[in-house]
């Protein structure tokens, strides 16, 4: 065992200095010196010997492919077929069993959302920071390629010590280092990353092509469970990026052939009653399994980009409703449309809702932009900002949904020129029985009040939550208790049905001190 190790130490030593280009320039003046001192016979020992050597210490077939392979133009790393070749050569050293390695896939996440938004220069600005970052993260000897506009690969040089946990903490540092801010023009932008690796160790199969696999299988998994996460390729991924693939194509094709569609929920002012907007939320009429909500397709949409596609489905069907109910003379003052984060970063998101509000001849005060808490507090995105801003000057309304589960800050609700705060269903659920819940929804509203914003509470599902809510103050309501969503056809007739409740019902007021 000690021999080993002596002969490790010396391989360790001799192959920088025989797997350098400085050999180059040697050879010649050994050969010629061997000549000059020793003659024919020492010429000879030098020629068979140093190839002997080369061998003994492990350099045949071992010469770095990166120094002489394609390298990308933008951040000077290897391409995909340096990296392949590289791979390979690692993997053949990593089959000794005291030797191990990882390959790890490196994604940027929403890439081509950031070159749609700031252009193609801006994309390879990011990409080679990125590529500066990942490089940083990693020790000389390990290999970095960039595989395509937003993808890269590492492979570490082998090593003896290597586990699960020193590779999750070198993905950590990989992502921390890219996700710094990084300067562009005018604005700052914030670039995360997914990170899917495969231990030589847990590869499926004895080719580099599965073990690099095993990390694409494994990156898959991180974006479903993103953004920013992380993946360790196991065995059973094969099944889930199966069924998550399947999932996704069939959700593809129900969104382009008219499968998923708008619900309207109806909301109603505590004070009259009367209904004061509906609500556009998105169902998919599934062929088989009835109506589900967005839970069960959601994440196939966002995984496959096309949260804008949706977005721009549901504002067509929320206008074109809007003409309808104006057409049938029934008063309902304006609807409600989500706004995803993809959405929110299109920097034509403004002039294409201006547009569309022409085109149907609707004023902006009509639509209401909801907003989720969360993109206020966890999202620094410049564009996003300028979108907001630009949504409320134009003249629409903006709600901020969900409010109390993003700690979105003060400022930022006067900055938006928020019109309107959404006090989420987990305050109001049972807040008719429950003193804690009732304190705090009195510490919204009055906060509320003192801005200025109006409130509607989601979730209401019982007569005593309606009643408790509109006696602390809140303006508008929501939720099963008032109405299910319902498909288009159906809220023509559920308005005229509570327009009818409304002569019967006693008027349910405020708490007056």
């Amino acid at each position: 065992m000690r021999t080993r190790s002596l002969f490790d130490g010396f391989r360790e030593v001799l192959l920088p200095v025989l797997l350098g280009p400085p050999i180059l320039a040697f050879l010649p003046a050994l050969s010629l010196g061997a000549f000059w001192l020793g003659g024919e016979e020492a010429l000879l020992f030098a020629s068979l010997g140093l190839p002997l050597l080369f061998a003994v210490a492990g350099a045949l077939g071992r010469w770095p492919a990166a120094p002489g392979a394609t390298r990308d133009a933008v951040t000077g790393l290897l391409l995909r077929d340096g990296f392949r070749d590289a791979v390979a050569r690692i993997h053949r050293e990593a089959s000794e069993p005291e030797l191990k390695s990882a390959c790890f896939l490196i994604e940027l996440d929403d890439y081509r959302d950031l070159v749609a938004r700031h252009g193609n220069d801006a994309g390879d600005l990011v990409a080679q920071r990125s590529g500066e970052r990942i490089r940083s993260a990693l020790r000389e000897r390990d290999v970095v390629a960039r595989l395509n506009d937003c993808r890269f690969a590492v492979c570490l040089s082998p090593v003896r010590q290597l586990d699960l946990e020193l590779c999750i903490q070198l993905a950590g540092r990989i992502q921390a280092a890219v996700e710094d801010p990084i300067s562009l023009d005018a604005s700052t932008v914030y670039v995360s990353c997914s990170v899917g690796f495969c231990l030589s160790t847990r590869s499926p199969g004895n080719d580099p092509a599965e073990w690099t696999e095993a990390a694409a299988i494994a990156l898959a998994e991180a974006h479903a469970n993103g953004p920013s996460a992380i993946r360790s390729f196991s065995t059973d991924m094969r099944r889930h990026v199966k069924s998550r693939s399947d999932r996704k194509e069939e959700v593809i094709a129900a969104l382009e052939n008219g499968q998923i569609v708008p619900y309207y929920q109806p909301q109603i002012s505590t004070d009259t009653g009367k209904v004061t907007g509906f609500e556009v939320l998105a169902r998919w009429n599934h062929p088989t399994r009835g109506a589900l909500t967005p839970d069960a397709f959601m994440p196939a949409i966002e995984e496959a980009g096309l949260m804008t596609r949706l977005g721009q489905v549901m504002l067509y069907h929320a206008l074109t409703a809007l003409k309808a109910w104006d057409r049938a003379g029934v008063d309902v003052p304006r609807v409600g449309v989500n706004f995803a984060s993809d959405e929110l970063r299109d920097p034509g998101l403004v002039d294409r809702i201006e547009w569309e509000l022409d085109r149907f001849d609707l004023t902006p005060d009509r639509l209401l932009v909801e907003v989720l808490e969360t993109v206020f507090s966890n999202s620094p995105d410049d564009v996003i900002t300028r979108n907001i801003t630009e949504l409320s000057a134009l003249g629409c309304r903006i709600d901020l949904d969900d409010f109390g589960t993003g700690h979105a800050s003060i400022a930022s609700i006067r900055r938006f020129d928020i019109s309107r705060i959404k006090i989420d269903r987990s305050f109001v659920m049972k807040a008719d029985r429950d003193p804690e819940q009732q304190r705090m929804i009195a510490a919204i509203l009055t906060m509320a009040e003192r801005l200025g914003l109006e409130t509607l509470a989601e979730g209401v599902e019982t007569v005593g939550e309606h009643a408790l809510l509109a006696q602390l103050g809140c303006d508008h309501v929501q939720g099963f208790g008032i109405g299910r969503p319902m498909p288009f056809e159906q809220t023509l007739d559920w308005i005229a049905a509570h327009t009818a409740k409304l002569q019967e019902a006693p008027r349910i007021g405020r708490q007056t001190g």
